[in-house]
Parts: structure tokens; sequence; C-alpha cells
């Protein structure tokens, strides 16, 4: 191989490498391939830039447009009706509806939409035709995968491979090229999903349990073993602090869902809300009181002897930082920012208009002017402050930490004793920084003298804590220990739900940007007003431990809080709620005019009037003229991953070609499969694909996939459209793993379904398809010209 084959064999693999790890996010990993190929010289600049401009990521975009147009002006409603009425309650009738339903929709929509478009849809009637979600919404993924298939326009391979056609001097696939096959394929998937595919998934949810109760999350999740009651004793120093102060949900690792005071019930109760005596709070979690009493059992209070600001001076330095108009910390909040384990330092106290906040404020937003005393080792404030986008950082002398701060009244020292039950543990283990609203600036011990200790570190007996505190807090924790539990998993959600409150199920949305974020750092109750009771995932709920649970993709979240909030949810672009009821209004007075728009667009294709990428991009200006969609929805129906990925790889895909790369994997291809005859190179470059969709997004690998595809025909003197046909129906029959598609994602976590679900059911349809395409392409798409 010459050097440059080297070169783009380098850049490729290390592509592949990072798209199957997700080291880092793949549209970051598509802009540095676009980046290396244009830096190594494989490509000129120009060239290199061309993904953005490419009539394939043009119609792909203005299809999302398209799509959420569709989507908006009520679609949903008429499927809805639809589907219920034709199907009636007989399971196998409804899995065809569904699968038809989708498939269509999904031949002018992009898939992903329209399992998101249906699934509150389909969830909503699993419930009124009480049968388990699980054996409907993985017919539903799969049903709009399928549908992609029949169109030009229906997934992003389809429309990536005609472009490939065009790009090679080829003949273009017409818009309906792939439907004789295609609908072959999903009627051929949908008939063994309705006979014997909904048989191999789970007949009922995982620790489900019997329930006449037409609302299916309550026989889903147990949330009795996770609710309590606590009563506030009288005489308490909770009394008439607000739950910020209280420090009730970080300390005892609870959320508050509810207070009942005097008749009165009140849900979701913001932070500012204060407590007074004999209130009664409902708290989601596993509240232990004991774990605050063992605390307080095994530190002692040391008196101030010495100069406590010399003995923080000689471990630790402090900064002060003002936040910047325009700042990257302005508007977000210390926990969303994950500032201690980002920067390595901490936040001892917040000034806000001369106004000293010590504790309690990591959920505040930040805001221009406020001023971060900042403390930590002093190399760490040196690299901060030399950081171009850090906000400008200024040392704090011992004095100043004196006269302004006061930091001496502040700054408390913990022995830890000898027989305490801390002794060992780490202080992850202990929740200690949770429990004292602090954390342990330095810990003193016989060895060494440890600056901001991690939560992996153990705790010696008679290891010194320095710690920012007053006795108060020791008062605080005492007064958290004191709070009595009313009666184990009494608390039943039924008793919280009135006109006003509800319950709901959502999911994290194929757009949302909260995924790999904890609730706390999200600030879920003050941002959305609602509750997270527990979270659905891979089979299991998650009861305990919420505000530090981390979000990921096929998460369900069930939330609780009054029903206005929970509409509001609905119309946030973050999540897709799993009910019908709490939906956005639809524009249904619009409904015919994006018809008519996504007709008139078909209609400009199919005569050949205009190219696809022109009509798509006229279509969606369209939908947002004449009030279909607003400008911020139209951006928000793009699927900006999907863009980025796909207009940085091209440029790799037309540098294996440029250097001769594609020619050579052709000649492997040939080398092996060549003898068995072109069926067989056929077999292999489908089974090929089938295995890689798998692990490598399938936009990304149709682009890899298609100049070897088209070197391979030429060296064979076989039809170079049979052959990418075939490779682009594999592409698009993405169903043997959750990750291989994000349709198959979104409906994880509803659903239920383990890992195995997807393998089995999605491994026998993918034989299915296999069979199909190896026995009617011949005939559809003869393989010699």
């Amino acid at each position: 191989m010459v050097p440059d084959m080297w070169l783009v064999s380098g850049i490729l693999l290390g592509a592949v490498v990072l798209l199957v790890t997700e080291w880092v996010p793949m549209e970051v990993t598509a802009l540095m391939v676009l980046g290396a190929v244009a830096v190594t010289g494989l490509l000129p600049p120009a060239e290199a830039l061309a993904g953005f401009s490419n009539p394939a990521v043009v119609t792909i975009w203005a299809v999302f447009i398209l799509s959420g147009g569709l989507t908006r002006t009520g679609v949903a409603n008429i499927i809805g009706r639809l589907v219920s009425r034709v199907s009636g309650k007989r399971e196998g009738l409804l899995v065809l509806v569904i699968m038809l339903t989708a498939g269509l929709l999904s031949a002018v929509m992009n898939n992903v939409a329209v399992a998101a478009l249906m699934l509150p849809v389909v969830m909503d009637i699993a419930r009124q035709m009480e049968i388990p979600p699980p054996r409907l919404l993985i017919p539903l993924a799969y049903g709009s995968l399928l549908g992609g298939l029949t169109t030009q326009i229906g997934t992003p391979p389809n429309i990536l491979v005609t472009e490939a056609l065009r790009s090679a001097g080829r003949q273009p696939y017409g818009f309906f090229d792939f439907t004789p096959i295609g609908l072959s394929v999903m009627l051929s998937g949908t008939a063994f999903m309705v006979l014997a595919g909904r048989h191999l998934l789970p007949s009922e949810l995982p620790s489900a349990r019997p329930s006449e109760d037409s609302d299916e999350w309550k026989q889903r999740y147990d949330i009795g073993a996770y609710l309590f009651h606590l009563r506030v004793p009288h005489g308490s120093l909770l009394n008439g602090r607000t739950l910020a102060q209280s420090r009730i949900g970080s300390a005892l690792g609870v959320t508050v869902v509810s207070i009942s005071r005097q008749k009165r019930h009140l849900s979701a109760p913001s932070a500012t809300e204060r407590l007074a005596a004999g209130d009664v709070l409902t708290v989601a979690g596993r509240p232990a009181p004991q774990e605050a009493q063992t605390v307080l059992d095994g530190l002692l209070l040391e008196p101030k002897s010495q100069d406590i600001i010399d003995l923080f001076d000689a471990h630790i330095a402090a900064a002060e930082m003002t936040v910047q108009a325009g700042s990257i910390f302005s508007g977000k909040s210390l926990n969303a920012l994950d500032f201690h384990a980002r920067y390595g330092v901490t936040v001892l106290t917040l000034v806000r208009q001369e106004q000293f906040f010590r504790a309690g404020f990591q959920d505040m937003n930040l805001r221009a002017g406020d001023r971060l005393l900042l403390a930590g080792p002093r190399e760490r404030l040196t690299a901060l402050a030399e950081r171009k986008r850090f906000d400008p950082l200024s040392p704090v002398s011992s004095s100043k930490l004196r006269r302004k701060y006061a930091l001496g009244a502040h700054l408390m020292i913990l022995r830890v004793s000898p027989e305490s039950a801390l002794v060992e543990k780490t202080l992850g283990e202990t929740r200690l920084g949770d429990l004292l609203g602090t954390r342990v600036l330095v810990m003193l011990g016989g060895r060494e003298t440890r600056v901001l200790p991690g939560p992996e570190q153990r705790i010696g007996a008679g290891d010194r804590l320095l710690v920012e505190g007053t006795p108060f807090h020791l008062d605080l924790l005492s007064a958290l220990a004191s709070l009595e539990i009313e009666g184990a998993h009494t608390a039943r959600v039924e008793t919280l739900l009135s006109e006003n409150d509800g319950v709901v199920e959502a999911v994290l949305s194929p757009h949302s940007t909260l995924a790999e974020t904890s609730v706390r750092q999200l600030n879920f109750r003050e941002k959305y007003g609602l509750t997270v009771l527990a979270v659905w995932r891979g089979g299991k709920m998650i009861g305990e431990n919420l505000r530090d649970t981390v979000l990921r993709f096929g998460d369900a979240l069930l939330l609780f809080g009054p029903v206005h909030q929970l509409d509001l949810l609905a119309g946030d672009r973050e999540f897709v709620v799993l009910s019908q009821r709490h939906q956005q209004r639809p524009r249904l007075e619009k409904m015919g005019i994006s018809l008519a728009i996504m007709a008139a667009v078909l209609l400009a294709v199919l005569t050949g009037w205009t190219p696809i990428y022109i009509a798509a991009v006229v279509g969606a200006a369209m939908m947002i003229l004449t009030g279909c969609l607003s400008m911020e929805e139209a951006y928000r129906q793009i699927e900006w991953k999907a863009v980025f990925l796909i207009a940085g790889m091209l440029p790799l895909g037309a540098a294996l070609e440029k250097t001769g790369l594609a020619v050579l994997l052709a000649e492997k291809v040939v080398a092996v499969a060549g003898p068995l005859g072109p069926e067989a190179v056929m077999l292999g470059l489908v089974v090929l694909t089938f295995l890689a969709t798998c692990v490598v997004p399938t936009a990304a690998l149709v682009v890899l996939m298609a100049p070897i595809v088209l070197n391979t025909a030429e060296s064979m003197h076989l039809s170079g459209e049979a052959l990418l046909m075939a490779v682009a129906m594999a592409a698009s029959a993405s169903f043997m793993t959750p990750i291989s598609h994000p349709a198959n994602i979104l409906v994880m976590g509803p659903g239920g379904y383990r890992f195995m679900d997807y393998v089995k059911t999605g491994g026998a349809l993918t034989l299915v398809v296999l069979v199909v395409l190896m026995v009617l392409m011949p005939f559809l798409w003869p393989l010699t010209p």
C-alpha cells in the first residue's frame, strides 16, 4: 500500500474505534475525521467541507422538518383512533396494525420521529386493551424501521446510497425504486412478528404483579417499597427552616414528594417551602436517620485552640472568582457544572449583592456579578487562573479570609473517635459530605495530609477533618436523625393523586441533551416543577439515591407533580411523555396544509420536475411559512447528530475512493467470495452490514461501505445498483441490539426490555430479512447487468 493508503487506513480504524466505544460523541468523531482528512492533504479543504452541502445531507435535515410538520399538526390523533378502531382487543391484529401504520408513516417520515410520535399512542392503547406494553413496543420500533426501507426518503441509508450512485456518475435511484424489495421485506417482517416474533417478547413487565388497575405504571413500579412518611417533631430545629436549609434531601438521600400539614396537602414542594412542627413529609427513597446518628456518634468537635485560618492556610489556598457577563458559568448551577469534579477545587462561599451564602447554594443558578470563594491546592488554582475560558481569579490572603469572609467562624475540626463506625470506611461510603452539608477540606492523619480528599479516601481512627461549618451543622444533623418514620412501607402513591396532581412516565427523546447528566445536576425539581419517583432501566427499577442517578437513553422516568407541569413537560424537547392525555394540543387546523405540502413534495419528485433535495428544502420552508411549525420547532426536529455524523464521514468515504483503498478492499472481497459466485458476494456484504449495524451508526456505515461495494461490483462485472440496494436494505434493518438504532433505545425503558430481548427477537427477524433479500434480490435487482 502507498503512504496515502496507510494514512486513510489509520483514520478509518481510529474512526471505527471511536464510533464503537463512544469515548467521544459520534458527531465529534465525524468532525475529527473531517479535519484529519483535510489536514493530512488526503482531500483539499473545500472538498473535505463539501459534506455539509451534499444533497444527501440537505435532504436528510429537510425531511426531519417535513416529518415534524406532520407530527405537530396532529397525525398522532388520527393514528390513535384508527389503530384502536381497526384492531380491537386482539393482540395479533393489534401488532399487525401498529407495524403497518408505523411502516406506512416511515415511508415519508423519519423513522425515529414515527416511533416517538406513536409511542404515547401505543402506550395508551396498551392500557385500554389491557395488553402488556412489551408485546407492542418492539413491534412499533421494528415497524418504523421496516417502513423506512420502502422509499428513497424513508431512511438516511437510502438517501446516502442514492447520492453515492450520483457521485459515481451512475443513474441514481428513483423515489420508488426501493419499494418492490423494501415492501417485500416490510410485509415479510411484519408477518413474522405477528405469527412468531411477538411470542419471543416478554409476556409481562419484569417485576409486574397482577392488578386490576388500568394504570400500568402501578404494576411495574414497586413504589410502596420506597415511599415513607417522616414527621417533624415538636421542638425540632427544622421548624421554620426551608427544605433547602434543612438538607433533608441530600443528607438522608431522599426526595420530598409532598408535605401534609393540618389537612392541607402540598405536592412537589419547592426548595423555599418552610417546614413546621407536626408536618408529615412523604419522601421517596430509603430514609436512614441512623446514618446521621452514626456520624454524630463517631465525630468529636475539637475546640479552636489555635488559629484555624493558619491551619487552613498551611495546606490549602483560596481565590476569588467573579462571574462575568457571557461567562461559561452564567445561568448554570455548581451541581449542573459538576464544578468540583471538573475543576478540582471547591466553592466555600457564594456572595451575591453582598449577601453571603455558605450552604445550600450548589443548586442556585449563577449570575453575572456573583463572587465565589474557591479553595483548593495552590497549583490547581494557578492552573485555573491561566485558562483562557475560566473567569478571572484573584488570590485571597489569610487576613482577607478573616476580615471579609469571617472564615474562621465557619471552619471546624472534627476528630474521628477510635471507636467510631466510620473507621476504615471511605468518605463516599459514609456520605459524610452530604450528611454534614459540606466538603472535607483537609484530612490530617497520622501518616499524611490530604487536601480535598476524594470519595475513595479511607477514614482512619484519630483522623482530624478540617471542614467548613459550625456546631450548628452538627445540631441540624441531630435534628435530621430525630425525624420519626411513621410506619414502614405504608405510603402509597395513590394517596398523592388528585384532580390537580398526577403521575406520568416519560423517556428521554432522541434529541435530548440530558443523557449522562444526574438528576441533581439537572436541578430537576426546580427546573421542571416535578419529582422523580423512580427510574426504570434494563428491566429493573431504581428507587434509591435518585438525586445522583445519571440518566441514560432508554431510561423511563416516573414523574409526579401538578397536572399543569406534566402538560408543560409534553412540550419539552428533552422528553417523550408516554400518555396522550398530557400531550401538547396539536395544530389540527393546519393538518390539511401539512398533508398538502408533503403531497406536493412527493409529486414534484415523482414527476421529475425537481430533484428531491430541492423539493424537500422548499417543502420544509413551506411548513414554517404556513405555521405548521415555528422556526424554533423546526430546529428542534432536526437530528443534528445525524447531520454532523454524515457530513463529517462523507469526506472519509471520498478519501477511500481517491487513495485507491476502496479498490484494494474490494479486491480482497472478490478474492475471498468471488470464486463462490455473485450470490456469495452479495451474501457476504449483506451479512457484514448486518453485523456492523450492531456497533456502528448506520449512516456512517453506508458512507464507508458504498465505495467498497461499487468497486467490488466493477471488479466482478456485477450490477453496482443491485449490490448497493442490498447493502442499503441490510443497513436499515437494525434490529439486533438496542444500541443499533435510536428507535430501539426509545422503546427500551417503557417496554422494560432487556438486551437479550432484542438479540432473540431482532436476531430472528434479521434472518427473515436475510432470506427475503437472498431470494428476491436476483429477481427484482439482477446481479449481472
